[in-house]
């Protein structure tokens, strides 16, 4: 049958998967490190994969195409909602992620001769995808939020970056999920003053710079922000 269906192209594609994310009935998989259409028949065709795409990558197109199978996709999504139950009831909680608050050394309190460097991580955890959304360190908070490979490719980052904010890093490529929903309710229900995105200058990491905007956006407030783009080589390249 002719319908509309997206269309992918993979020129465009950088490979951060939040197109992936996006799709609610599971047609879209990363291949390779490019976006797939792996279902036809998964596919709806009402596009909520569009607008998550910072690469304008996607667009309908009218063409021979299986029939959206909508008992197909309604079961695949209870396969994939009891595999994750099993792994929560094998797994039951992360004994890593439990919550707590880290007090530093102020430059007065630690030694004048000492040259050894000070972490400046506020909070545990800090993966976006493990820190909950209510926590008392949010309150009056200064949000950093950064894409994992900054902190290997900036050396200051702790001084320059994290010092006096509370940091959340991810991976909008190698995670596949889309952190607006969370960003947004981190950003609507706590006392947050600024938000920093720290972002490598290779295209995927285009993807965690549009889920803060979108969380900004989409909680309605007015907060301060600005994004600083790190090049692969270690240097700053734009803020």
């Amino acid at each position: 049958m002719k319908r509309r269906i997206i269309k992918i192209d993979e020129e465009k594609c950088t490979g951060c998967g939040l197109c992936a994310a996006a799709c609610h009935e599971g047609a879209i998989e990363m291949v390779n490190g490019k976006a797939k259409l792996t279902r036809e028949d998964y596919c709806d065709g009402l596009g909520d994969c569009l607008p998550a795409c910072p690469a304008d990558a996607i667009h309908f197109e009218e063409r021979e195409a299986p029939a959206y199978d909508e008992a197909a996709v309604k079961a695949a999504k209870e396969k994939k909602d009891m595999s994750e139950k099993k792994h929560e009831h094998n797994h039951p909680g992360c004994p890593g992620s439990q919550m707590r608050t880290m007090h530093h050394e102020t430059e007065t309190e630690a030694p004048a001769a000492s040259a050894k460097p000070v972490s400046r991580l506020g909070q545990w955890p800090c993966q976006i995808k493990l820190v909950p959304v209510n926590a008392p360190y949010f309150n009056g908070a200064k949000l950093l939020i950064a894409a994992d490979c900054t902190a290997y490719a900036y050396a200051n980052i702790h001084e320059e970056f994290m010092k006096d904010k509370i940091t959340l890093i991810g991976c909008p490529k190698l995670d596949s999920v889309d952190y607006s929903e969370k960003l947004t309710a981190i950003i609507r229900d706590n006392d947050i003053k600024s938000v920093t995105v720290l972002r490598m200058e290779v295209p995927c990491c285009g993807g965690i710079e549009f889920m803060v905007k979108n969380a900004l956006k989409e909680s309605g407030k007015f907060i301060p922000w600005q994004v600083v783009t790190v090049g692969i080589d270690g240097n700053i390249l734009d803020r």
